[in-house]
This record gives C-alpha cells, sequence and structure tokens, in this order.
C-alpha cells in the first residue's frame, strides 16, 4: 500500500486521538463517576462514551477512504462534521451528566445532524465515485 498523504494521515490520527479520550472518559465514568451519578445521568454519560467511541473508529475509517479516493472533498466535509459531532454531541452529554444543567443538552441534538450529516456525505461521496 502506498504511503499515506497527510491529509489521511491527520484524519486517522485525529480519530485515534479521538479513540484514546473515549477510552480515557469511559474509564472515568465507569470508576470514578459510578458512585456520584444518579443511574440516569450515568446512562446519559455511557450514550456520550459509545457514541464517542464509534464515531472516534467513523473518523479513522474516513481517513482511510480519503487514502483512498484521493481528491474526495465530500469526505474531508465528512471528517470534520465528525469531529465536530464528537465535541458537540458527547461533549454535551458528559457535560450535562456532570454538572446537570440541562441546557447543556440543546447542543447534543446539533452534534447528531452533524453526524448524520458526515455519513450523508461520506455515502454521497462512495456512491458517486462508482
Amino acid at each position: 500500500m502506498a504511503r499515506m498523504n497527510s491529509a489521511s494521515r491527520h484524519t486517522v490520527a485525529m480519530g485515534a486521538i479521538l479513540m484514546l479520550l473515549g477510552v480515557l472518559l469511559g474509564a472515568f465514568g465507569a470508576h470514578a463517576l459510578k458512585t456520584r451519578l444518579s443511574s440516569e445521568m450515568l446512562a446519559v454519560y455511557q450514550t456520550g462514551v459509545q457514541y464517542h467511541l464509534l464515531h472516534a473508529l467513523g473518523l479513522m475509517l474516513i481517513g482511510v477512504l480519503r487514502h483512498l479516493q484521493t481528491g474526495a472533498m465530500l469526505l474531508k466535509a465528512s471528517a470534520w462534521l465528525m469531529g465536530f459531532g464528537v465535541v458537540l454531541f458527547s461533549g454535551s452529554l458528559y457535560a450535562l451528566a456532570i454538572t446537570n444543567i440541562t441546557m447543556l443538552g440543546a447542543l447534543t441534538p446539533v452534534g447528531g445532524l452533524f453526524f448524520i450529516a458526515a455519513w450523508v456525505l461520506a455515502v454521497w461521496e462512495m456512491i458517486r465515485k462508482n
């Protein structure tokens, strides 16, 4: 396999960094927050971790696809949307669970829309290339 270009490498690296953070935050929730949060807020936190990890893997996949589909601008946009989706969706759930400030939940659907848009762009890019 040819050496990855820098854009693809950076996308995969960002996904790997998000994976690392997701594992750390998951462990933090399972150990440090388990006794401090209500079961409802712990479930909110765990949902944030679940989507965080899944979309970090998705970001790594987008990086590999960017390597295989050079010049795929929709994949570049998909990567950005997926990364910001993790920050908004999971980040808002983490903050909501820890602070119980319900207004933070207003950011969660925006992050979810970013996830949806990221996947739509990835699908669109793959369909139009065939």
